[in-house]
């Protein structure tokens, strides 16, 4: 298989399709606190979904407030356009938008009579024994729900065979990291984007041996010349196109933490073969993907500032969507601990449409100079 779909960074529909074609379900989520591996347990295909490219969302807008993100309401105009045609949604409070796109599909859906299934999950904000009790009686309602819906009752087996699969998909997107350590990359930061975004539109197996073969041909790319070496944090960012409008300026994105980049991915999935779904909910609820957990924010902290220094990063640009619940101050605790390693960081309001991609280039120009001397 040629690995070049990884760089289709348009949302396709088309393994959904393939998938459903076989008699089979495919269904949509937005937050990384939604499992993969209890859809890939029932046999259905879990959709990440997405924004990318979307220009108009209109008829979104007359849904949902104009205090929610311009990437949640790009995501609903997708769902009403039918760029995503699925067969239902999983979501989870990772943030207050997720549920406001369930909310919000599951009026317009009925509304025009169509049959979707739509659960929703609670994720705790804090983590101890009694909060992740609860995610994974959370999680126990979604395996019970979808076992129902997809006709596939989901075992511990099934489920240990799922996270056998994206432990080793895991693996393999830390070696695609990897090659980023390197003082001159053969993978520039937009292309590791479209690498880690080609996830949500691609059945597992297909998308391992992807990876598989792009690590392969890796050698034979060419090194990157660049003037500075920068780390990008911050919002859901779903738009490789922002981050190669920085690298056309002369710098190169070594690293990130973003629920669309290595967030998504993060490290193994440990399995207690006595407490199988006891241990999924365990690993989604502690790792750390994003300020919305009360209790892991300096544990996060230190994991970007580790990140920076492992991928000898100079700068850091952290990117705010607009309206974001998550990332909306961050930084002002963030900004002492960089300073403190000797790394500046720039910061950057974004909507989902790059309406604003010459700003953009100016001031990660400017970033870039100021780095340089």
């Amino acid at each position: 298989m040629s690995y070049q779909k990884l760089f289709e960074t348009k949302v396709s529909g088309e393994a959904a399709k393939a998938w459903q074609a076989q008699g089979k379900k495919a269904v949509g989520y937005v937050c990384c606190h939604v499992p993969e591996e209890i859809f890939y347990a029932a046999d259905v295909l879990p959709i990440r979904l997405r924004a990318t490219d979307c220009v108009d969302s209109s008829d979104a807008e007359t849904w949902m407030t104009s205090f929610s993100c311009s990437f949640a309401r790009s995501i609903l105009q997708y769902l009403i356009d039918g760029t995503y045609k699925l067969d239902g949604l999983v979501q989870t409070d990772g943030c207050m938008m997720p549920a406001r796109i369930m909310d919000n599909w599951e009026h317009i859906s009925k509304k025009e009579g169509k049959d979707q299934f739509t659960h929703f999950i609670g994720a705790p904000r804090i983590t101890n024994d009694i909060s992740t009790g609860f995610y994974k009686s959370e999680l126990q309602e979604l395996v019970d729900a979808i076992s129902k819906f997809s006709g596939v009752e989901v075992t511990d087996e099934r489920l240990k065979a799922a996270i056998a699969k994206t432990n080793e998909m895991r693996s393999l997107m830390d070696q695609v990291y990897a090659l980023r350590t390197a003082e001159k990359p053969v993978v520039s930061g937009a292309e590791v984007l479209s690498i880690a975004l080609a996830e949500c539109d691609h059945h597992i197996d297909d998308y391992i041996q992807m990876l598989k073969d792009f690590l392969a041909d890796a050698k034979n790319r060419k090194p990157i010349e660049a003037r500075s070496r920068l780390m990008i944090i911050g919002s859901a960012l779903d738009n490789p196109e922002y981050i190669k409008v920085i690298e056309e300026k002369g710098g190169i994105v070594v690293a990130d933490d973003l629920c669309f980049g290595y967030r998504a991915f993060g490290p193994q999935l440990e399995v207690d073969d006595s407490d199988v779904l006891g241990s999924i909910a365990k690993y989604y609820l502690k790792r750390n993907v994003c300020p919305r957990s009360l209790d892991n924010r300096p544990a996060m902290h230190k994991e970007i500032i580790d990140m920076a220094k492992k991928y000898n990063v100079q700068g850091v640009i952290y990117q705010k969507m607009q309206n974001c619940e998550c990332w909306g101050g961050e930084a002002y605790y963030l900004e002492p601990d960089l300073k403190a390693i000797g790394v500046p960081m720039l910061q950057l309001e974004r909507e989902e449409h790059m309406a604003n991609a010459g700003q953009l280039a100016v001031r990660a120009e400017a970033f870039i100079e100021m780095l340089e001397k």
